[in-house]
């Protein structure tokens, strides 16, 4: 016989399941829509503050006597980016205002052209701030912008605002915004108010998107499909890449649990440095697949420019996008750009070495890995190499070594000519993994040229041959 208590129990169960069934709870929404119901809301909010601030600082009639008496709307329960952003670093109603200020160029930019009206000289109103696209005809906002919303002409809370821009700031730490300064000697409230594109994909359409090649952004991601099986390296090489290994892997114990972060940094300096073609682009892929990194390999030649001051904004660009970022940026051929510094005989020679002192110091101040590559050692400056915490060097293979790069690249799968002798090659031609990877690729070709099914002794010499003329070798 059922007790009082299991009946009541059971009823309440019933009646929870019939009600679950008549109103079962809603699917979540996918992120793009999810963002657009919570940005919907926001907008909103953001349009009705503006309203408010212009009547208030131009003195129309106003049922407000501040910004602060239109609450913003109440995330705690969305699930939108925007509010998981939100909720995440605490923002208020200042942050958000400004988080939406950047936003709406995006996604409401008409909400803007109340910043377009004159003034009584037929001009825009310094206090609004602003700048002009190359193509957008709309309104876009600087810090000034932000500073005439919050602040209007509250002095004591401009120069608060001036904390939002700080680098310790999660806008500028965490990737989030970006504060463009359009020269030198002007107000840094001028300075153009940006959505970091990454943040813009994932508050619109809810992906993360990993940033591609670009002038404002000249790296490449670069990935690879093979392994740590697919790589031969010298004992000294492979304990080297191991400790880097284990640095992006343990620097917050010997940072923090041992309670080395005041006297070590938190970045870490490679030097890759040997003969061309010895696994150095490699093994930094290879490291950050280990590691789950994004390796950006760095494209110097679209980052150095001609124009005083350019090379410097476009480091700055690239550092500060990194700063937030589980990446490792990959500099080949660094000795184009960390190169030592000559004898200051012209104002091009002073240029140049201040170029090289102010990367030295944003090298030395990121957080995360760089890894510069060099087929020479000698070209990079002695200041560099004094602030690298390891200098790896891959040299030229060993005969054994050669011999296991001959076999890994001819596997199994490969049909060879009986005439072919790996450890003959491996013992006579002395040349990197990189020139074998494209001798295969040239045997390969030859044998489908002449129509033959199996790789022959000759079209992999053919393929040696033709790797040491590169080198301005002959065998």
């Amino acid at each position: 016989m059922k007790t009082p208590s299991q009946t009541t129990i059971e009823t309440a169960a019933a009646i929870q399941t019939l009600s679950q069934l008549q109103n079962p709870s809603p699917s979540p929404l996918p992120p793009s829509e999810a963002n657009a119901h919570c940005l919907t809301q926001e907008i909103q909010w953001f349009q009705q503050v503006l309203q408010i601030r212009i009547a208030l600082y131009f003195q129309q009639p106003c049922d407000y006597q501040n910004i602060y008496q239109v609450p913003p709307p109440d995330l705690t329960h969305d699930q939108s980016d925007y509010a998981q952003i939100v909720q995440q670093f605490g923002f208020g109603f200042e942050e958000r205002l400004v988080l939406m200020l950047a936003l709406m160029p995006h996604v409401r930019p008409q909400a803007l052209d109340q910043f377009f009206f004159r003034n009584t000289w037929d001009r825009g109103h310094t206090e609004f701030g602003g700048w002009k696209g190359q193509h957008h005809g709309g309104f876009l906002p600087t810090c000034e912008t932000a500073a005439f919303l919050i602040a209007g002409t509250d002095l004591s809370k401009r120069f608060n605002l001036r904390q939002m821009f700080e680098s310790e700031h999660p806008f500028l730490s965490q990737g989030i915004l970006q504060i463009e300064s359009s020269g030198r000697g002007e107000p840094f409230f001028s300075s153009a108010l940006l959505i970091r594109s990454d943040m813009l994909s994932r508050l619109t359409i809810g992906i993360s998107q990993k940033p591609d090649y670009s002038i404002e952004f000249p790296a490449k991601l670069i990935t690879t499909p093979l392994s740590w099986n697919d790589l031969v390296l010298a004992p000294e090489t492979q304990e080297e890449i191991e400790r880097i290994t284990l640095w992006i892997q343990q620097a917050d114990t010997v940072l923090n649990k041992w309670g080395l972060a005041k006297h070590l940094k938190p970045g870490y300096r490679s030097l890759f440095y040997g003969p061309p073609g010895t696994g150095k682009t490699l093994t930094a892929s290879l490291i950050g697949a280990s590691v789950g990194a994004d390796v950006y390999r760095i494209d110097l030649s679209a980052m150095v420019s001609k124009y005083i001051g350019e090379t410097e904004k476009n480091l700055a660009n690239l550092f500060d996008q990194a700063e937030s970022k589980h990446w490792i940026l990959f500099f080949d051929e660094a000795d184009a750009l960390f190169g030592k510094r000559t004898a200051t005989r012209t104002s091009n020679d002073r240029h140049a070495n201040q170029e090289i002192s102010y990367l030295l110091q944003r090298v030395e101040d990121f957080p995360g890995v760089v890894i510069l590559a060099t087929n020479l050692r000698a070209n990079i400056d002695e200041a560099f190499s004094r602030r690298f915490q390891s200098l790896v060097y891959f040299p030229m293979p060993e005969p054994t070594e050669r011999m296991l790069l001959w076999k890994k690249m001819l596997s199994d799968s490969v049909q060879l000519a009986n005439d072919v002798d790996l450890q003959a090659l491996a013992k006579q031609y002395t040349i990197a993994g990189g020139s074998i990877t494209n001798a295969v690729r040239y045997a390969a070709l030859r044998t489908l040229h002449q129509q033959r099914t199996a790789i022959s002794q000759q079209d992999l010499i053919q393929g040696i041959v033709k790797e040491l003329r590169k080198e301005g070798k002959t065998i």
